[in-house]
């Protein structure tokens, strides 16, 4: 058998060059073998690298793939958008490194590069609406069932998270948006802040600040990041306009209750 190489998870970020980090470019410039989401591939100027790329949601073949690669002697990186820890490939390799399919795997050097996150990005801006307490969820019932979602959601309003959605809409998923906004307008404030942010940092980028009560799924899709505020979270004009356009969105490092601190 020859030498074992190596297998690095990365994340490219959200979209645009300057987000990739200097350790993620270092990893690209250095692999043999680059494995991942045909678009995502697509992101990686044309090198010498060997390209690997596959449909969505098979990314336990994608990491078998890359581990069989990486016990052949290659220098691999399996590759994610955004952040590879965040309902990305991290998690699937080290799924598929439990299974024991191959006792060859579990002497592959594996390591995890961070990204920068698709919520992250987003936050960024329209300000800092994730100064305070928030959680993460993603609204896809491909791995878990939807009751199991809205019962995180439900909670999730009801400790007063902002609160950040993942996938959360597509042709196959279309109605899921839309029954995810009603459960929380029956529990939180109509006027709560609400934002949609559609291919954060690249060309088409568009991002709509607007409220829980006049949110329209329509206008979503699975390239959106949608925040949604908490009962603290605060819309502060921008320097030249007041409208809902030209407003900053923050949530205040400290929480105040009804009855107080």
């Amino acid at each position: 058998m020859s030498a074992l190489g190596s297998l690095t998870v990365v994340g490219l970020g959200p979209g645009p060059d300057r987000w990739l980090t200097p350790e993620v470019a270092d990893v690209l410039a250095g692999a043999t073998d680059l494995v991942g989401y045909g678009p995502y591939l697509d992101r990686i100027p044309q090198s010498f690298h060997r390209r690997h790329g596959s449909d969505n949601r098979v990314e336990l073949s994608r990491a078998r793939l890359a581990l069989d690669l990486a016990v052949s002697g290659r220098k691999v990186a399996l590759v994610s958008g955004g952040d590879p820890g965040v309902f990305a490939m991290a998690s699937a390799l080290f799924e598929a490194l439990e299974s024991g399919d191959d006792p060859a795997w579990a002497e592959v050097p594996v390591r995890v590069c961070p990204g920068v996150s698709a919520m992250l990005a987003a936050a960024a801006r329209v300000g800092a609406p994730l100064g305070h307490d928030f959680c993460v969820l993603s609204l896809s019932d491909n791995l878990k069932p939807w009751d199991v979602v809205l019962k995180r959601l439900r909670l999730a309003a009801e400790a007063d998270f902002v609160i950040a959605l993942y996938n959360p809409i597509s042709k196959a998923r279309p109605w899921q948006l839309g029954a995810a906004l009603d459960t929380l307008r029956s529990m939180k404030d109509p006027a709560t802040p609400v934002v949609l942010a559609r291919a954060v940092g690249r060309h088409d980028e568009d991002i709509t600040i607007t409220t829980l009560a006049a949110c329209d799924p329509a206008t979503a899709d699975m390239r959106t990041l949608v925040l949604i505020g908490s009962s603290q979270t605060r819309l502060l004009p921008r320097k030249g306009g007041d409208n809902l356009g030209d407003v900053w969105v923050y949530t205040p490092r400290s929480y105040y209750s009804a009855e107080g601190l």
